[in-house]
Protein backbone atom coordinates (compact mmCIF):
# COMPACT_ATOMS: atom_id res chain seq x y z
CA UNK A 1 0.00 0.00 0.00
CA UNK A 2 1.17 3.49 -0.70
CA UNK A 3 -0.05 5.49 2.28
CA UNK A 4 1.31 9.00 2.57
CA UNK A 5 0.71 10.83 5.86
CA UNK A 6 1.42 14.53 6.18
CA UNK A 7 0.87 16.29 9.51
CA UNK A 8 0.38 20.00 8.82
CA UNK A 9 -1.31 20.59 12.18
CA UNK A 10 0.31 21.91 15.34
CA UNK A 11 -0.60 18.73 17.24
CA UNK A 12 1.82 15.84 17.45
CA UNK A 13 0.16 12.54 16.61
CA UNK A 14 1.27 8.91 16.33
CA UNK A 15 1.58 8.78 12.54
CA UNK A 16 2.92 5.22 12.69
CA UNK A 17 -0.28 4.01 14.38
CA UNK A 18 -2.41 5.78 11.77
CA UNK A 19 -0.27 4.14 9.05
CA UNK A 20 -0.70 0.68 10.62
CA UNK A 21 -4.46 1.20 10.94
CA UNK A 22 -4.74 2.30 7.30
CA UNK A 23 -2.84 -0.79 6.12
CA UNK A 24 -5.02 -3.02 8.31
CA UNK A 25 -8.27 -1.42 7.10
CA UNK A 26 -7.29 -1.57 3.43
CA UNK A 27 -6.26 -5.21 3.80
CA UNK A 28 -9.56 -5.98 5.56
CA UNK A 29 -11.44 -4.41 2.65
CA UNK A 30 -9.37 -6.39 0.12
CA UNK A 31 -7.90 -3.31 -1.51
CA UNK A 32 -5.08 -4.00 -3.97
CA UNK A 33 -1.62 -3.60 -2.39
CA UNK A 34 -0.70 -1.03 -5.07
CA UNK A 35 -3.59 1.29 -4.19
CA UNK A 36 -2.63 4.79 -3.07
CA UNK A 37 -4.08 6.93 -0.29
CA UNK A 38 -3.04 10.23 1.26
CA UNK A 39 -3.88 11.28 4.82
CA UNK A 40 -3.37 14.92 5.76
CA UNK A 41 -3.78 16.34 9.25
CA UNK A 42 -4.64 20.06 9.26
CA UNK A 43 -5.49 22.75 11.79
CA UNK A 44 -8.99 24.07 12.41
CA UNK A 45 -8.64 27.01 10.03
CA UNK A 46 -7.64 24.86 7.07
CA UNK A 47 -10.34 22.30 7.88
CA UNK A 48 -12.98 25.01 8.12
CA UNK A 49 -12.00 26.29 4.66
CA UNK A 50 -12.32 22.79 3.20
CA UNK A 51 -15.60 22.19 5.02
CA UNK A 52 -17.11 25.38 3.61
CA UNK A 53 -15.67 24.84 0.12
CA UNK A 54 -16.69 21.20 -0.32
CA UNK A 55 -19.64 20.66 2.02
CA UNK A 56 -21.00 24.23 2.17
CA UNK A 57 -21.13 23.91 5.96
CA UNK A 58 -19.62 26.37 8.46
CA UNK A 59 -16.91 25.58 10.99
CA UNK A 60 -14.25 22.89 11.07
CA UNK A 61 -15.18 19.21 11.01
CA UNK A 62 -13.33 16.11 12.15
CA UNK A 63 -12.76 14.27 8.85
CA UNK A 64 -13.32 14.80 5.14
CA UNK A 65 -12.81 12.21 2.41
CA UNK A 66 -12.06 12.92 -1.22
CA UNK A 67 -12.42 9.76 -3.36
CA UNK A 68 -10.45 9.70 -6.61
CA UNK A 69 -10.85 6.51 -8.68
CA UNK A 70 -14.15 5.45 -7.05
CA UNK A 71 -12.71 2.11 -5.98
CA UNK A 72 -14.96 -0.26 -4.04
CA UNK A 73 -14.18 -3.02 -1.53
CA UNK A 74 -12.88 -6.23 -3.04
CA UNK A 75 -13.05 -9.85 -1.97
CA UNK A 76 -10.48 -12.58 -1.27
CA UNK A 77 -10.85 -13.78 -4.86
CA UNK A 78 -11.14 -10.36 -6.49
CA UNK A 79 -9.29 -7.54 -4.73
CA UNK A 80 -10.00 -3.95 -5.60
CA UNK A 81 -7.88 -3.01 -8.63
CA UNK A 82 -4.81 -0.87 -8.09
CA UNK A 83 -5.51 2.83 -8.27
CA UNK A 84 -5.73 6.11 -6.45
CA UNK A 85 -8.15 5.58 -3.59
CA UNK A 86 -8.14 9.26 -2.58
CA UNK A 87 -7.40 11.68 0.24
CA UNK A 88 -8.50 11.83 3.86
CA UNK A 89 -8.20 15.09 5.78
CA UNK A 90 -8.23 14.92 9.58
CA UNK A 91 -8.40 17.77 12.09
CA UNK A 92 -6.63 16.74 15.32
CA UNK A 93 -8.02 19.77 17.22
CA UNK A 94 -11.61 18.71 16.53
CA UNK A 95 -10.69 15.07 17.19
CA UNK A 96 -9.11 16.04 20.52
CA UNK A 97 -12.32 17.73 21.65
CA UNK A 98 -14.38 14.71 20.59
CA UNK A 99 -11.98 12.30 22.30
CA UNK A 100 -12.25 14.24 25.55
CA UNK A 101 -16.06 14.19 25.35
CA UNK A 102 -16.04 10.44 24.63
CA UNK A 103 -13.53 9.71 27.41
CA UNK A 104 -10.75 8.24 25.30
CA UNK A 105 -7.36 9.23 23.91
CA UNK A 106 -6.76 11.43 20.85
CA UNK A 107 -5.12 8.54 18.95
CA UNK A 108 -8.24 6.41 19.44
CA UNK A 109 -10.37 9.15 17.91
CA UNK A 110 -7.95 9.62 15.02
CA UNK A 111 -7.96 5.88 14.32
CA UNK A 112 -11.75 5.88 14.28
CA UNK A 113 -11.82 8.91 11.96
CA UNK A 114 -9.22 7.37 9.66
CA UNK A 115 -11.28 4.18 9.40
CA UNK A 116 -14.40 6.26 8.77
CA UNK A 117 -12.59 8.20 6.04
CA UNK A 118 -11.30 5.05 4.35
CA UNK A 119 -14.81 3.59 4.27
CA UNK A 120 -16.10 6.77 2.65
CA UNK A 121 -13.33 6.49 0.03
CA UNK A 122 -14.60 2.97 -0.68
CA UNK A 123 -18.16 4.18 -1.26
CA UNK A 124 -19.73 3.62 2.15
CA UNK A 125 -22.16 6.24 3.41
CA UNK A 126 -24.39 6.76 6.43
CA UNK A 127 -27.14 9.02 5.08
CA UNK A 128 -29.82 6.33 5.44
CA UNK A 129 -30.36 4.10 8.51
CA UNK A 130 -29.50 0.87 6.65
CA UNK A 131 -26.32 2.43 5.21
CA UNK A 132 -25.34 3.73 8.64
CA UNK A 133 -25.85 0.32 10.22
CA UNK A 134 -23.67 -1.35 7.57
CA UNK A 135 -20.92 1.29 7.57
CA UNK A 136 -20.67 1.59 11.35
CA UNK A 137 -20.67 -2.22 11.68
CA UNK A 138 -17.75 -2.54 9.25
CA UNK A 139 -16.01 0.38 11.00
CA UNK A 140 -16.40 -1.32 14.39
CA UNK A 141 -15.13 -4.66 13.03
CA UNK A 142 -12.03 -3.00 11.57
CA UNK A 143 -11.26 -1.11 14.79
CA UNK A 144 -11.74 -4.19 16.97
CA UNK A 145 -9.57 -6.31 14.67
CA UNK A 146 -6.89 -3.64 14.57
CA UNK A 147 -6.94 -3.29 18.35
CA UNK A 148 -6.45 -7.04 18.72
CA UNK A 149 -3.56 -6.95 16.25
CA UNK A 150 -1.95 -4.05 18.12
CA UNK A 151 -2.13 -5.93 21.43
CA UNK A 152 -0.19 -8.80 19.83
CA UNK A 153 2.58 -6.42 18.67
Amino acid sequence: MSIEINNESAIEVDEAAIQRLAVYALDAMHVHPDAEIAIVLVDEGAMEQLHVQWMDEPGPTDVLSFPMDELRPGTDDAPTPAGLLGDIVLCPQVAESQARAAGHQLIDELLLLTTHGILHLLGFDHAEPAEEKEMFGVQRDILVGFSMQERRR
